[in-house]
């Protein structure tokens, strides 16, 4: 990520630190199984799981954000929900504030249009991907309220 493309990420929430990107994913169940991608290799934390999503332009709404990264990551349209949970983590090269909302795809099959593998998964499946560092607290949410 570029210095211009950090300066234009940054918005003024009042609950994430000054120096955070806002970034927006998708929480999208399917018949008991969650939506997990994983990140290409040349990216930062290439090759880790997460939910799909991604930077808060300008001038979006989160909400505007997730239908725009669904759209373009897996070329499907998604119903926004609320707010599942949202956290601030702190990586060496860069902080994110993110925001995980429920969702549900309202037209579409998820194609790879950006990432390497996608995998619809259980709570109880969860220990066996290996995740960005931002969704464990999400991650153990899911497992307390959702693993059997």
């Amino acid at each position: 990520m570029t210095d211009e493309e950090v300066s234009r990420a940054r918005t003024s929430n009042p609950q994430s630190p000054s120096d955070a990107i806002e970034v927006v994913a998708a929480l999208i169940w399917q018949e008991g199984r969650f939506l997990i991608c994983q990140r290409p290799a040349h990216k930062a934390r290439g090759l880790l799981w997460e939910f799909v999503g991604g930077k808060v332009e300008p001038g979006e709404t989160g909400e505007q954000a997730l239908v725009r990264e669904c759209r373009e990551e897996l070329d499907v349209t998604v119903r926004v929900g609320p707010v599942f949970m949202d956290v601030t983590h702190r990586y060496p090269d860069i902080t994110v504030h993110l925001t995980l909302f429920e969702a549900s795809i309202a037209a579409g099959t998820p194609r790879l249009l950006e990432h390497a593998a996608l995998a619809w998964i259980t709570p109880a499946e969860i220990s066996q991907y290996d995740f960005c560092p931002a969704d464990e607290a999400i991650l153990e949410r899911l497992k307390r309220e959702y693993g059997r």
